[in-house]
């Protein structure tokens, strides 16, 4: 019996799909925990990871005005700030920068805080900006916490 090239072409593009698919479904799949350094005692006391990557999404916890050392920082601005900056630091770690980020959500204890927020913000998106939502809340998971920052990266790589 012999197999027409039409249909001979018709099966190969097929199984190529099929494999193509496969792979796709490998990789979309995996699941990678992001855990910088300084954030393993969040990992290890709250047991949580600051950032899970599955596939080519990348999905950050909420990052608030807390040092390394588990403290709150002082002043509206220097937690906004340090809250970026933890964001920073998983970005970093997972191999992204702020241009991969296509959304992000802020809790607010303040929502007259909104435009220093958005001060703040523009020093980290610069080049590509993600979606935003901001929401007003009554208190956050520490005393003295005013701002909290999660997002969602889109990674191609």
């Amino acid at each position: 019996m012999k197999i027409s090239d039409t249909l001979c072409f018709r099966l190969v593009a097929t199984l190529a799909l099929v494999l193509a698919c496969q792979i796709s479904l490998v990789g979309a799949s995996s699941r990678i925990d992001i855990v910088p350094e300084s954030m393993r005692i969040i990992n290890e006391r709250y047991h949580y990871s600051p950032a899970v990557r599955a596939g080519n999404m990348l999905f950050i916890a909420g990052q608030v005005g807390r040092d390394a050392d588990m403290n709150v920082v002082e002043g509206k601005e220097a937690q906004i700030v340090q809250a970026f900056e933890n964001l920073k630091l998983v970005l970093n770690e997972a191999s992204a920068d702020f241009d991969d980020v296509v959304e992000i959500v802020t809790y607010h204890t303040d929502m007259r805080d909104l435009a220093l927020v958005v001060e703040v913000k523009d020093r980290y998106f610069k080049n590509r900006y993600p979606t935003w939502t901001g929401v007003g809340v009554s208190a956050l998971s520490t005393p003295g916490l005013e701002f909290e920052i999660k997002a969602t990266a889109y990674l191609d790589r």
